[in-house]
């Protein structure tokens, strides 16, 4: 059922507030067998039996390297002021590490030189999600190797396109590919390690702080992270639940926040599980950032685990197993969006607010990398209504104290999610996957009056 639009204005934002949208390059990109790319770990993820669920892969997906002129021209006319895309790591660097693909490198210059064309700044994430699957049989991110080629390759990168690019972001949500891809197995590179997958985090963040010092050594000097945080709701007042829901927080949101902004792990005895000189890595990691992006999509309700009450993962509805320390609960009194994801813009008041009171002034300017929902169809006043609603929960963080300097809408257009294959909607451009036809949903227009009228102000 199609809720119909708020009517009410939202309020007005800062004059030089950046209005985005994001895309990664593994869900959109495709030709993934040309110009010299090299296999990445989710093309191999995707090639196994039983791994997507709808059995696809994103080989073509919306053909956004033979389709950028007109996505852009998307971007364009929607009135966005910035777009926020990933490099693909194999397209750079077909093996990981050793020799570049020109091609490679020339199609980022194309697409960068085509945004800036159209008044759109770029912002290119350096890592989303698709290791070379090279260095995934060398043991991925799980191994310290990785974070020194990572660092490598984007030196590669800004030396070829940091004249034009002002924006850069490291990493995108390490704690997903730790948990997901390392923990649980329903992500690539498909492991099942549970804790052991500890040394993937580490290793991640270790990769960005070398990251940092690469891209300023190349004179970047506007840099962030994207990290996905909710708040964390304990089930119940009992002592089992506040614990449960304790070492939750801390292991998706404070194990990847705290060693960034203040230099630390959240926990001694954690730390001690980490592998290589943790105390000299936590120095690069802490590198400074000029600001800090937040991927928000719910939050998450945590007990003590239980036979009877395990409720669903806040992963795209992925269950736990039962041998972990706490089990995500379902939140109750709230709409959903067509992944089952409950609707409550109030939690991201909650999760910026928090972030002020925790860090202080150790949190430099906040910028919302991702924000978004699954909905089908084209007429889709939920997206409307979910957007209305993040964007006048932004803002009350915003009056409240919080320095938010950004707001990315996720997705562009509807693209390959990952192991729901192409089954979740989350665009605000429709894509006909047989035809690649792309269509401006009633959200498009939407946001396009919405910055039309901020613009205005």
């Amino acid at each position: 059922m199609t809720t119909e639009p708020v009517p009410a204005p939202l309020p007005r934002f800062p004059r030089d507030f950046v209005w985005g949208v994001s895309t990664s390059a593994a869900q959109i990109e495709g030709a993934v067998e040309e110009g010299g790319r090299g296999l990445s770990a989710w093309d191999v993820f995707a090639a196994q039996d039983g791994r997507i669920k709808d059995g696809s892969d994103a080989r073509v997906a919306t053909d956004h390297y033979h389709r950028y002129p007109e996505d852009v021209a998307l971007l364009a006319e929607l009135g966005v002021g910035a777009y926020r895309f990933s490099v693909a790591w194999p397209r750079v660097v077909p093996d990981g590490s050793g020799p570049v693909s020109r091609a490679g490198l020339d199609f980022y210059d194309r697409l960068v030189d085509a945004l800036l064309a159209a008044g759109v700044a770029p912002v290119p994430t350096l890592f989303h999600w698709d290791t070379p699957q090279a260095l995934e049989e060398g043991g991925g991110w799980l191994v310290r190797d990785t974070a020194e080629k990572f660092a490598a390759y984007a030196d590669v990168v800004a030396a070829r396109l940091g004249d034009r690019v002002e924006r850069w972001i490291t990493l995108n949500e390490p704690a997903e590919v730790t948990l997901l891809g390392y923990g649980l197995g329903q992500h690539a590179p498909g492991r099942q390690l549970l804790f052991e997958a500890l040394p993937a985090a580490h290793h991640q963040l270790l990769g960005h702080g070398l990251a940092v010092q690469a891209l300023r050594a190349r004179g970047a000097r506007s840099i962030g992270i994207a990290n996905s945080h909710g708040p964390t709701w304990t089930a119940s007042a009992s002592e089992a639940d506040t614990a449960a829901a304790g070492l939750y927080d801390l292991l998706l949101n404070r194990l990847f926040a705290e060693p960034v902004l203040l230099g630390r792990y959240p926990d001694e005895e954690l730390a001690t599980l980490l592998p290589g000189p943790v105390a000299e890595d936590l120095k690069v990691i802490a590198e400074p950032v000029d600001w800090y992006g937040i991927n928000y999509y719910q939050p998450t309700l945590v007990g003590a685990p239980g036979a009877d009450e395990a409720g669903t993962a806040d992963f795209g509805g992925i269950r736990l197993p039962p041998e972990l320390p706490f089990a995500p609960r379902e939140i109750a009194g709230y709409p959903r969006t067509d992944f089952g994801w409950p609707v409550v813009p109030e939690a991201l008041t909650e999760l910026l607010v928090s972030f002020r009171e925790r860090y202080g002034d150790r949190l430099p300017p906040v910028v919302i990398t991702e924000n978004g929902c699954s909905y089908e169809g084209v007429e889709d006043g939920e997206r409307i209504a979910f957007l209305d609603g993040h964007l006048r929960a932004l803002h009350r963080a915003m009056a409240a104290g919080v320095d938010v300097r950004g707001y990315f809408v996720w997705s562009l257009m509807d693209n390959f999610e990952w192991a729901e294959g192409y089954a979740r909607r989350f665009g605000l451009v429709h894509v006909d996957y047989t035809t690649l036809e792309r269509t401006p949903k009633a959200s498009y227009h939407w946001l396009r009056d919405v910055l039309r009228e901020q613009a205005r102000g």
